[in-house]
């Protein structure tokens, strides 16, 4: 699939819309109308109410029109339900991602591994992989919530101030990084987020050196983790492991000490269920 990257005015510090980053597709085999569609649908993650077409079309970028089209085609198929103009999900959205949640030996199998590791070190664990320029969590095992918002199975956060996103990034081919830092607007998440291209790759190269990854509140002020890669069997980087805590009660030391040799063999033991 052709991809073309939407072109912005330099003087507008802001990321292309959605909408955007459809309409510049090039490639003459592309629906852009499906685009659109699911589009819609991710435009419900994170929403703890109903959403109006209004709302969709601000997030997405979308025109008000097609977000209409789309929300009927979505409700006459099941997937989405309406009243008056607040539109949610319906159960029958989950069949979309359970088709690769029971068909990936990595996500069927991992959640007794990360189980495990919740329980010997009282803090939870998550398995994520790298997708579109984020992490997307594929499993996760929650002793205590440590960060403001819910983490779940399907959450995405950014990859480049994260310790899974980190590790994953410090292992692409040096093309595929220079293509992430190219279009990625590296944002401050907390006043210790490195936004600096040039010093987030010195940190990617030392985690890389290291074989792990440690992220100090640059995620969330109070929020500590540390990471590690898992490999399938021609140990190329397939997912990262990771064990977050509050960084009141588990000092750096902590992380690289006890948690790191804990986290080492979890990522082994799942390394045998990878091609």
């Amino acid at each position: 699939m052709s991809k073309a990257t939407p072109v912005i005015d330099a003087d507008d510090d802001r990321e292309p819309t959605i909408a955007e980053q459809i309409d510049a597709m090039t490639d003459p085999s592309f629906m852009t109308s499906l685009a659109r569609g699911l589009a819609v649908l991710r435009a419900f993650s994170d929403a703890r109410k109903p959403q109006t077409i209004a709302s969709i079309s601000q997030k997405t970028g979308i025109p008000r029109a097609a977000v209409r089209r789309c929300l009927h085609t979505l409700r006459e198929l099941g997937y989405v339900d309406a009243e008056l103009n607040n539109f949610s999900l319906r159960p029958k959205v989950l069949t979309l991602g359970y088709s690769y949640l029971s068909s990936t030996p990595l996500t069927v199998s991992a959640q007794p591994y990360l189980n495990n590791i919740s329980r010997a070190l009282n803090e939870s664990s998550s398995l994520a992989v790298l997708e579109d320029g984020e992490v997307l969590y594929v499993a996760r095992a929650a002793t205590s919530r440590v960060m403001s918002v819910a983490l779940n199975t399907g959450s995405r956060l950014p990859a480049y101030c994260t310790s899974l996103g980190r590790v994953m990034l410090a292992y692409l081919p040096p093309d595929q990084l220079d293509a992430y830092l190219e279009h990625t607007r590296l944002r401050p998440m907390t006043v210790n987020t490195v936004v600096n291209p040039k010093r987030l790759r010195e940190v990617l190269a030392q985690v890389r050196r290291d074989g792990y990854a440690i992220n100090d509140e640059e995620l969330e002020l109070g929020l500590r983790s540390i990471a590690v890669p898992v490999r399938g069997a021609s140990g190329t980087v397939l997912a990262a492991l990771n064990v977050g805590a509050q960084a009141a009660r588990v000092s750096v030391e902590q992380l690289q000490h006890e948690f790191l040799p804990v986290l080492q063999r979890g990522a082994q033991e799942l390394a045998v269920l990878l091609p």
